[in-house]
């Protein structure tokens, strides 16, 4: 039997990191990105032989991206998941934040992965499933001003998958724009409520029950619709 493929874009840490090996221990193949050298993934690599590959690539370079593609175009791939993001300035508003922190969040949390969607998108059948990942606080229904420009970020990420879905709906893809919730990690910090442990897992869960369901949804880990 082939095993299913994902290629998982940012996954040296985090919750990247943690999807990569959610989907090993669940049998895919796994194809996973860094900027640069990961030890983590190595080890990963080494606990999963012959089923991780890794790829170096910077989701803010669009070349890079580009020679990734080519790198990969004879192969397929059942889930490309998209995870890049950054949090700077997060107690400032645009009165006091500064500019290139806001520019940079702008870059790599909504331009880039949709930009990198758009670039790979041919690598993924018609059955199969783009995801990126965003954040509960990109609705703008339930906003509440905190994490104003973070969150104004992932709200753009938001519009430009709308825009990309309405552009490309004969592809027939899943498309997932997927809030895991609030995870203790690097970006999350230490007061967040969730695990990776009692994220991720459901994150995957929720990605095997939509695919082969074309169309655009913005969903929690639980499969909850969430208002734009």
């Amino acid at each position: 039997m082939t095993k299913q493929t994902v290629l998982v874009l940012g996954a040296s840490r985090g919750l990247g990191f943690a999807l990569a090996e959610e989907w090993l221990r669940r049998g895919w193949s796994v194809i996973a990105t860094a900027r640069g050298k990961s030890d983590e993934l190595a080890k990963l690599a080494g606990r999963f032989p012959g089923s991780l590959e890794t790829e170096t690539v910077d989701i803010n370079d669009a070349e890079g991206v580009r020679a990734l593609h080519d790198r990969l175009k004879n192969r397929c791939l059942d889930v490309l998941f998209v995870n890049a993001g950054i949090a700077r300035a997060i107690e400032e508003s645009p009165a006091t934040a500064s500019e290139d922190d806001f520019q940079d969040m702008m870059l790599t949390n909504a331009f880039s992965p949709v930009r990198a969607a758009e670039m790979l998108r041919d690598l993924v059948p018609a059955s199969g499933t783009i995801a990126i990942m965003t954040s509960e606080l990109g609705s703008i229904a339930n906003a509440n001003g905190g994490w104003q420009l973070y969150s104004s970020s992932k709200a753009a990420l938001n519009m430009l998958m709308k825009g990309y879905a309405a552009k490309n709906a004969g592809d027939g893809h899943t498309l997932l724009l997927v809030a895991p919730g609030w995870v203790r990690t690097d970006m999350g910090g230490s007061d967040a409520t969730l695990s990776i442990e009692e994220s991720i897992p459901l994150v995957v869960d929720m990605i095997s029950a939509n695919h082969g369901k074309p169309g655009l949804r913005y969903v929690d880990r639980f499969n909850e619709e969430l208002p734009w």
